[in-house]
């Protein structure tokens, strides 16, 4: 039975890597595969996945508006497997479609992407797939103190963390660190409960 899968995690841990990684597998034993990936993503240009170890493949894009169940109809026949990165970026709609692509095509899902944002909250493709995925599979990296990292900063051009602002601005390394939480309220000067972190 094909199933959704959700690999989530912070900034920098290697989900395009091991997104591309295991299209590479499928495809080396023969297997077709779909990437798709969010349109508005474009620092490795438009309708690429790319990894910072320098692995790269063509993805088709998807837009807020897209219906993804259609597009996986049309473009995905004889698939193994679909492969989604940057999965924060899909819509509640966008998951509900992709889990029929698992439920009603039997082709597997693989869903890439953040867990939250620099404020700590879920993105909302991220909150469909924490409740709708069947496998949940957390990709880990660690803070600079060497503690799992569950967390990011937005970082201004002075290196010093953002608090507000748009949760969707793209970026790098030049602009996001991952962090433990400890650190991540360190950084934002939240020390208090979640409560007043509004």
């Amino acid at each position: 039975m094909a199933k959704l899968y959700f690999h989530y995690s912070t900034m920098n841990a290697g989900k395009s890597t091991l997104l591309l990684q295991a299209s590479y597998n499928y495809r080396e034993r023969g297997m077709r595969t779909l990437l798709l990936t969010a349109a508005l993503d474009d620092r490795a240009g438009m309708g690429r996945i790319a990894s910072r170890i320098g692995i790269a493949d063509e993805a088709l894009t998807f837009g807020e508006g897209d219906d993804l169940l259609a597009l996986v109809g049309a473009q995905g026949a004889g698939c193994a497997c679909i492969f989604v990165d940057e999965a924060q970026f899909l819509t509640r709609d966008q998951v509900w479609q992709l889990a029929r692509v698992a439920d009603d095509l039997a082709i597997p899902v693989m869903c890439y992407g953040l867990r939250v944002d620099f404020r700590g909250e879920l993105f909302p493709g991220s909150a469909a797939l924490l409740a709708l995925a069947d496998d949940l599979r957390e990709v880990r990296t660690i803070c600079h103190c060497g503690r799992k990292a569950t967390m990011v900063i937005r970082r201004d051009q002075d290196g010093a963390a953002i608090t507000e602002g748009a949760q969707v601005q793209v970026g790098g390394n030049e602009t996001y660190v991952s962090l433990c939480r400890r650190h991540w309220r360190e950084a934002v000067g939240r020390q208090a409960r979640a409560s007043t972190f509004r």
